[in-house]
């Protein structure tokens, strides 16, 4: 999907994705998506929930995994995130002290430490729609 900018109603999101507008209220209901609402009370949703929703729809259409299942995933994605911004603050506060270290004693004593990246679970679906239009999954 493309990038867009600003908020989308309920029947214009609808639309982008080709769903039923009452299966964006179940999302909600199930607390799979939490758009905005105005003072009116209309849903907006932005680009993160668009985002999201398109994870969403992967796990569903894709994958055929149940919302009980996707709202599993959604909490392990949010908890891997949170995660790895902690091991990149270690990782930092590490590199830190190392080179804190290095200007007191010899400079041939720093250790480097690469930074490791948590692959994403969106990769993996994109990888799996790429090999299934290719017809190799």
């Amino acid at each position: 999907m493309k990038k867009r900018k600003g908020f989308y109603t309920i029947g214009v999101v609808a639309k982008m994705y080709d769903i039923h507008p009452q299966t964006l209220r179940l999302y909600e209901r199930e607390g799979l998506l939490k758009p905005t609402r105005t003072e009116g009370n209309t849903r907006l949703y932005s680009e993160k929930d668009l985002e999201r929703l398109e994870f969403i729809l992967a796990l569903t259409r894709d994958l055929g995994v149940n919302l009980a299942g996707v709202d599993i995933i959604l909490n392990m994605k949010e908890q891997m995130e949170e995660m790895q911004k902690q091991i990149d603050q270690l990782v930092e506060f590490i590199q830190n002290e190392l080179s804190k270290i290095q200007k007191d004693e010899n400079p041939n004593t720093i250790v480097k430490v690469q930074k490791a990246k948590v692959i994403c679970l969106s990769d993996i679906i994109n990888r799996k729609k790429e090999k299934s239009k290719e017809g190799n999954w």
